[in-house]
């Protein structure tokens, strides 16, 4: 038994990615240089780690002026190294008077949202329920991973949240730029979301999609 014990042991020791790198030293700062991967960046040496690595000082109001009057300002792997390994991030989000935040998902990462100046109605949504809410400034809204959300300035000024994630490289996927900035046939997405193929491409022209 205890032969199986340490075998074990040095093949669970030899599968260590550079993502649990972190889990089992003190961390392992990106090495932005090198590939990404699903565990993660390769480690920088410790010998070129400086203080810098885990400071970010971006996380200022981003720029609304576009389709969704929103933005968001992110601190996550590729813009604040020192978080690789740690299983966490974190971004600003700016919304306009009268912008959103459009239904999207996190696949890697469940997101909390803490409220800091503003009004902002969000919510997520199951195959059998909603759940939404109205924000106001001190209030904290968890969004489940992998879970469809949306995040709406419902008051009369901007709104302003700091985010959370769950992982260094949240990711994220737009319900919007997935159906209509893709070159899918007009056609087929009408037949597909039951909407007019005129406003599939009024949409399409919105956000850079063809056909």
């Amino acid at each position: 038994m205890t032969t199986i014990h340490i075998l074990f042991l040095f093949s669970l020791l030899s599968s260590i990615s550079p993502y649990s790198y972190a889990s089992v030293n003190d961390f392992c700062v990106a090495d932005l240089k090198g590939p990404d991967s699903p565990s993660g960046y390769n480690c920088k040496p410790v010998s070129s780690v400086t203080p810098d690595d885990f400071v970010f000082s971006g996380l200022v109001a981003g720029d609304t002026n576009n389709t969704f009057k929103a933005a968001l300002t992110s601190a996550f792997v590729t813009d604040f190294p020192g978080v690789n390994g740690l299983g966490v991030s974190a971004a600003r989000l700016d919304i306009a008077k009268g912008g959103s935040i459009p239904m999207h998902t996190h696949p890697g990462a469940t997101e909390l949202l803490i409220m800091v100046e503003g009004e902002i109605t969000a919510g997520f949504m199951t195959p059998t329920a909603l759940y939404s809410k109205t924000l106001k400034v001190g209030d904290v809204m968890v969004f489940p991973q992998g879970q469809l959300h949306f995040q709406v300035n419902s008051g009369k000024t901007k709104a302003t949240a700091f985010l959370a994630f769950s992982s260094a490289n949240p990711g994220a996927q737009l319900l919007d730029l997935l159906l209509f900035g893709n070159g899918l046939s007009s056609q087929i997405v009408a037949e597909t979301t039951f909407l007019d193929v005129s406003q599939v491409k009024k949409l399409k022209a919105r956000f850079g999609g063809k056909n």
